[in-house]
């Protein structure tokens, strides 16, 4: 009997500690995989890097826009491919949504069927496809070349891991209206002057989508160019022979497989490179288009500073399903995390809008995968984190009082200052808010003591330096803004 109640002891005990562990497990607060927090100094480095995509963007004749973040699946489905649309995050519908969805769906268990009466929203893939629905809804009221540039979160229903996220940025920049390829080059040079101005070395990429239709067409398979284009862009990720084995499993013949693969090993200067491709696609009227695309590119950046290295890619594919024409990719030269950048030409858009034959094109940052490149890089440092430039000490009584009206006067001189909330009645107290000023890199503080009061005057530290010196407030003001 006591070896029964020692088991049921040992028992309870042991449920207790399944129960407290995962009680604890699912109780403790997490992150949904593929996102991130970001706190005051992360975000201060952010906004760096948005400004200046914002400054150079602007720069150029670009306008701001901002599109919901949620769209209807049949806005966002058939744009990005089969494997762009099984990335997509739906969102259910209000109320008792299983009671549209057929019984036969239910007991079959056919998720697949049943979507579209459970979930008529997703969260945007991009910011490409809601710009071509919003152009055609507004057509009316744009003037156009319409160039637009929008910087929002987006979302993919991907597999987490290091520069890929499920939640990230995209900072695009589009002109639509145009099918002059003189937008073309001035996007290629935003490219390198955003990049030269945060201080990365970059390489970007170029191709065009009908150099790669005219492959498909000289080995005899046009109906299968998103399929080879898909697989193309896998060389990367999983090396030629990989890509080669792929090639194979779609059902292409040798003789198709060994042109990919010459097509792949293409190499040699910018001209050489599309010389050898002209050669090679010299039976296709498209692929030779893409070609002339290319060599005329390549004459407007001539003409224009671009402080990047520009490359043509044969192998560069773009996995998007959209893209008909140029397409660029930008990676860096020093850090091994994917692409940072990229973009293309899509002539048509618009059409499953009901907007036909408006050609566009448009590029975009990944400011996710590039604030990891600079942290990697350690290229924040010369960045201001801080927005406080004074903190008052809080002496409390009439002191505090006095000092919350000075405060007032270097906030309308457009100083950023703050005044501790919590009255110093000790030195430790006073040491307190010392500490909060160091922990935020406050650079000046500003005492109101008894003595400086008496004299109709504050003293201002610099916590850089360490010298203080007594001062009218005018002077106070005109010292830190000289600073």
């Amino acid at each position: 009997m006591q070896l029964l109640r020692n088991y049921a002891t040992d028992l309870v005990v042991a449920l207790n500690e399944s129960f407290t562990f995962y009680y604890n497990k699912l109780m403790k607060p997490s992150l949904v995989r593929g996102t991130r927090d970001f706190g005051p100094v992360d975000v201060k480095k952010r906004q760096y890097i948005i400004d200046t995509i914002r400054d150079v963007y602007e720069h150029f004749g670009y306008q701001p826009l901002q599109t919901p973040s949620m769209e209807k699946i049949s806005t966002l489905l058939g744009n990005y491919g089969e494997e762009g649309d099984k990335l997509l995050f739906r969102i259910l519908n209000s109320g008792d949504y299983l009671r549209k969805v057929p019984t036969h769906h239910l007991t079959n268990a056919d998720f697949k069927a049943m979507r579209p009466a459970i979930a008529e929203k997703g969260l945007r893939y991009d910011l490409t496809v809601p710009f071509a629905r919003y152009v055609a809804m507004n057509r009316g009221t744009l003037t156009f070349p319409f160039k637009r540039y929008q910087i929002q979160a987006v979302w993919r229903a991907d597999k987490p891991q290091r520069g890929r996220y499920r939640e990230f940025f995209q900072c695009d920049a589009d002109v639509i209206g145009s099918e002059s390829l003189v937008n073309e080059a001035e996007l290629v040079q935003i490219f390198a002057r955003v990049y030269k101005k945060l201080g990365l070395n970059v390489c970007i990429r170029v191709n065009s989508r009908k150099i790669l239709a005219g492959l498909a067409a000289v080995i005899g398979s046009p109906e299968q160019l998103m399929a080879i284009t898909i697989t193309i862009d896998k060389l990367d990720k999983i090396g030629l022979a990989n890509v080669l084995l792929e090639l194979q499993k779609l059902g292409l013949d040798e003789a198709a497989i060994t042109t990919i693969a010459n097509f792949l090993a293409i190499d040699g200067t910018n001209t050489d490179r599309l010389d050898e491709v002209a050669t090679l696609l010299a039976n296709s009227e498209t692929g030779l288009a893409g070609v002339a695309e290319m060599r005329t590119l390549f004459d407007y950046l001539s003409l224009i500073d671009v402080p990047s290295e520009v490359l043509f890619d044969a192998t560069l594919a773009r996995g998007l399903g959209y893209y008909t024409g140029p397409i660029f990719e930008v990676v860096s030269k020093e850090v091994k995390i994917g692409s940072i950048g990229g973009g293309g030409r899509y002539d048509d858009l618009t059409g499953a809008f009901g907007v036909k034959n408006m050609s566009g094109v448009g590029i975009s940052f990944g400011l996710d995968r590039i604030y990891d490149v600079m942290e990697a890089l350690h290229l924040f440092e010369n960045v201001a984190v801080n927005t406080t430039q004074v903190l008052f000490i809080n002496e409390g009584g009439e002191s505090f009082r006095q000092a919350f009206t000075y405060l007032q006067a270097f906030r309308n001189a457009d100083i950023s200052a703050e005044i501790y909330p919590d009255p110093a009645s000790n030195w430790k107290k006073k040491k307190r808010q010392m500490k909060f000023a160091n922990a935020k890199n406050i650079p000046f503080l500003i005492f109101n003591e008894d003595k400086d009061m008496a004299v109709g005057k504050v003293t201002l530290k610099n916590m850089l330096t360490g010298e203080q010196e007594q001062l009218s407030i005018a002077a106070a003001i005109a010292a830190v803004l000289a600073a």
